[in-house]
């Protein structure tokens, strides 16, 4: 984050909160613009955990997540002097969707500032809701910090993604909808970039239940709330790396630090191939579409079962994700789940030696993607052949199957991974 305030009215935040009456005041003016949106119960995590679990689908929201609830109480409550001025926003895709919409229904000029590289579907939709969308090189926070000079050189105002009150009052709306939709829920499991969500999720579910269990999920590669709770403030990560940019947040608000600290009971981190386990799985086992960011909680469940207490509600928080990203996380999660087998097999280069190893490859289950030959290697005997297989296999165990076949047969398989 820069060092300068992040919007125009930080000062007077600094000691602001956010209430359970906060909440349902801002409740009527979500209703007016965003989705109650479904929970179901979810087969794939249930068989994982040994107890229920549900999964609140805020990928099926209006604008594909969660941000257009927080957008929404904003951009309602900005009075007619400051609706002249228009609003701006920095946001790599989400914020930007929810602004522009709730902006577009109160007929209000909006301006969006987004790094470079953003998901193109992102980008086009927040321009179908009728947003000037601006691009600048960098981070999120380098986008927060032209918008912020925007609304100082132009007098919009700044739509923060997560630090303002009426943001987190929106999105605490949805601890409200789990507290209806699961009363029996004993942890409530939330994505977390900013601290927006979990903060209000965390207020609701605890004002109203506070026996249940609030986890926050972070990305290993852009986790900057677990160093800056135990250092006692928010820090900025010196850098990030993640395919979840919808939580890919270098620093926590000033707000949301305080109300996570306040009100969450653990906040942990998890990988790429984590998260890139978790969006197949969801695709595969429970038809959603789920971007990176919005498979944190699901895929830190499906890690550590054992580490939490059922029934379980895990909070999908967006769903909007380009094609191709799809594409390769499907294809990073096939490998990481080990449905995808990159084998090199040695065998005696000899007339149908290759025809004979394929027959136990097809005998073993496994569909061959790819088969490549190497005759010269200083590791090769004059009589031996490497032959490098892609694989397509069912999973962990049929893959290891597939291995110990080969080998039993005579075969020097080496495992690419």
């Amino acid at each position: 984050m820069p060092d300068q305030p992040e919007q125009p009215d930080q000062p007077e935040q600094e000691l602001a909160t956010v209430t359970l009456e906060d909440i349902q005041a801002a409740r009527p003016l979500v209703e007016e613009v965003a989705l109650r949106t479904p929970m179901v119960e979810s087969r794939w995590l249930t068989t994982v955990a040994g107890y229920p679990v549900h999964l609140k689908c805020e990928n099926l929201q209006r604008t594909g997540s969660f941000k257009v609830r927080g957008s929404a109480v904003r951009i309602a409550r900005l009075s007619e002097a400051e609706r002249a001025g228009g609003v701006v926003a920095a946001s790599a895709g989400n914020h930007a969707q929810g602004v522009a919409l709730a902006a577009q229904q109160h007929g209000i000029p909006a301006t969006v500032f987004m790094p470079e590289g953003a998901p193109i579907p992102k980008e086009r939709a927040t321009r179908g809701y009728g947003a000037e969308v601006r691009f600048r090189k960098g981070t999120l926070e380098d986008c927060l910090a032209a918008a912020t000079e925007f609304a100082e050189e132009t007098g919009a105002v700044l739509i923060h993604p997560f630090d303002n009150c009426d943001i987190v009052s929106g999105q605490g709306t949805l601890g409200l909808e789990v507290v209806e939709q699961v009363p029996d829920a004993a942890t409530v499991m939330v994505p977390t970039g900013g601290g927006g969500l979990l903060g209000g999720v965390a207020i609701a579910v605890k004002s109203l239940r506070p026996d249940v269990r609030l986890v926050g999920v972070q990305a290993a590669g852009a986790a900057a709330f677990p160093p800056s709770l135990a250092e006692g403030r928010p820090l900025r990560l010196p850098q990030m790396a993640t395919m979840a940019d919808g939580i890919a947040v270098g620093r926590p608000g000033e707000l949301t630090f305080r109300l996570v600290k306040e009100y969450v009971d653990d906040l942990i981190t998890v990988s790429e191939e984590d998260l890139s386990r978790a969006l197949l799985a969801l695709a595969e086992r429970e038809k959603l579409v789920v971007e990176p960011a919005g498979a944190a909680a699901a895929a830190a469940l499906a890690v550590e079962p054992d580490r939490f207490t059922g029934p379980v509600v895990v909070v999908l928080s967006g769903g909007n994700i380009d094609p191709l990203l799809l594409g390769k996380v499907i294809r990073h999660g096939m490998a990481a789940a080990r449905r995808y087998l990159n084998l090199q097999v040695t065998l005696p280069d000899v007339p149908g030696g290759l025809m004979r190893m394929l027959a136990e490859v097809a005998a073993a289950g496994a569909n061959v993607m790819e088969v490549a030959h190497e005759r010269i290697s200083p590791s090769l005997l004059l009589d031996e052949v490497d032959v490098h297989l892609q694989l397509e296999t069912r999973g962990e165990p049929h893959a290891e199957a597939v291995i110990d076949r080969l080998r039993e047969h005579g075969y020097k398989v080496v495992d690419r991974g």
